[in-house]
């Protein structure tokens, strides 16, 4: 039974917003490959961080994406974008 979701990504800018694009088609491509049916894409824009994380990124790109799916996709769709540099933090809870 598919159920909807909200996936939000944190990317690494690096100080360029260029390969933002690249990178939000491949998670949509990534999503869409593994069964799930997006509704929804919000770029957030840059935001600085409370903190600098373990890799002292100061700042990174947010990007919300809601879509309807398994269970078991999302697992597999955490699981390939963790082996991505470009994805610092991803974040999924089912609305």
């Amino acid at each position: 039974m598919k159920r909807k979701y909200e996936g939000v990504y944190v990317l690494k800018m690096q100080g360029q917003e260029e390969g933002i694009d690249e990178m939000v088609a491949n998670i949509t491509k990534e999503l869409e490959s593994k069964g799930a049916s997006l509704e929804q894409i919000d770029r957030l824009g840059r935001r600085e961080f409370a903190y600098p994380n373990h890799a002292k990124q100061k700042h990174g790109y947010y990007v919300q994406f809601q879509f309807l799916a398994e269970p078991a996709v999302v697992d597999g769709v955490e699981a390939s974008l963790k082996l991505n540099d470009q994805v610092m933090l991803q974040h999924y809870r089912r609305i």
